[in-house]
């Protein structure tokens, strides 16, 4: 059936050439006089005809023969690299085009001459696009490519200096009420987003017959109207409850998923389970130790010994924050401010703890 199709379409093409050859020959001046009139027209129908047949015969051999090429054409291109093709064709467009900027002006001063020197500039200029286009396909690529993610390394540096990731707070953050202090220093950026059923644990806990539950639940409260009202930083109550999951840990690490956050908390399970599941999380424990002072074996420091420790003879005493000091055969010294010696340093999940000595039994040894 494309056979067919392709023999009238070539047999028409040879009708029209004929005809367009015949209104040629009857425009020449000498030729003019014989081929006016009926019988030009009737030599003109004629030759159309006559070449229409003849390009009729030849169309089964042109039309193998150009099978036979567009399958060479179509195996040299499978052997081309897509980006070569895309880059190829556009190289050919951009020839053309200056080829017929260029065909323009000197068509104006002579026909034919136009002609000639338009077919010539669309064949260099197109063939030198392409080969351009082609051999210089790696730099062309690699400038474009260099060019994206330039672009998109800086878009991403933007959105991180203008735009920071939402922080989800969890119950235990906003009960333990450091967060608020945190959030004024400004070392903590918004959104902070509170979820609404994270706000419903904290009215359960508020309302808890347990005295202890029911102030810890109203502390929370409070720190979130501190945060609010006090500080300069926006807060997003989110509504989704996820109703199809019971434990609110589970709809923290949901909802932190589904925004692209950090969780910020001082829950040690959830930390790790957030961690499993490769979820950013802010712990504010962690934070703690990290600003606690460095204190290296060999320094000298003044404490107050408070109590006894779990071994025979050792006394504990605490820094401002917190962290706790064991002094060997500081029993004796309960009560009393004395100057230590640091011996070791010892870094736990729940903290630091300072070894230390009594300076005095460290001279005395000496």
């Amino acid at each position: 059936m494309v056979d067919k199709v392709l023999k009238v379409g070539i047999s028409i093409l040879g009708v029209l050439l004929g005809f367009a050859l015949s209104s040629l020959l009857r425009s020449i001046e000498i030729l003019k006089n014989p081929l006016e009139g009926w019988p030009g027209l009737l030599i003109s129908v004629a030759f159309s005809l006559l070449l229409g047949i003849i390009f009729y015969i030849l169309s089964s051999r042109v039309i193998k023969k150009g099978k036979k090429l567009v399958g060479i054409i179509e195996n040299e291109l499978q052997k081309l690299p897509a980006y070569e093709i895309i880059l190829g064709s556009v190289g050919l467009i951009i020839g053309l085009v200056i080829a017929y900027l260029i065909s323009q002006p000197i068509s104006g001063f002579n026909k034919y001459l136009g002609i000639i020197t338009s077919i010539i500039l669309y064949g260099v200029l197109g063939y030198l696009g392409i080969k351009i286009a082609t051999k210089k396909a790696v730099d062309i690529t690699n400038t474009i490519s260099s060019d994206i993610n330039f672009k998109k390394t800086t878009k991403d540096k933007l959105k991180q200096t203008y735009k920071s990731c939402p922080k989800i707070l969890d119950t235990s953050v906003i009960i333990d009420g450091r967060i608020a202090d945190i959030c004024k220093t400004g070392f903590i950026e918004g959104p902070l987003v509170i979820p609404m059923f994270v706000l419903e644990e904290l009215q359960h806990i508020a309302d808890s017959s347990d005295g202890l539950k029911r102030n810890r639940g109203r502390r929370g409260l409070d720190i979130l109207n501190k945060i609010q009202k006090e500080l300069d930083i926006e807060i997003i109550i989110h509504e989704k409850k996820f109703d199809d999951i019971q434990e609110v840990d589970s709809k923290l690490l949901k909802l932190t998923q589904q925004l692209k956050g950090k969780i910020i908390t001082n829950d040690y399970n959830l930390n790790k389970v957030a961690e499993v599941q490769k979820i950013d999380v802010l712990n504010i424990n962690e934070l703690a130790n990290a600003v606690k002072p460095v204190v290296l074996p060999g320094e000298e420091m003044i404490v107050q010994v408070v109590r006894d420790g779990k071994e025979s003879g050792q006394g504990l005493a605490y820094l401002d924050d917190g962290t706790m000091i064991v002094v060997e055969s500081g029993r004796k010294y309960i009560g009393e401010t004395i100057d230590v010696l640091v011996t070791s340093v010892l870094q736990t999940s729940a903290g630091r703890m300072i070894f230390a000595k009594p300076k005095a039994l460290v001279d005395k040894a000496v």
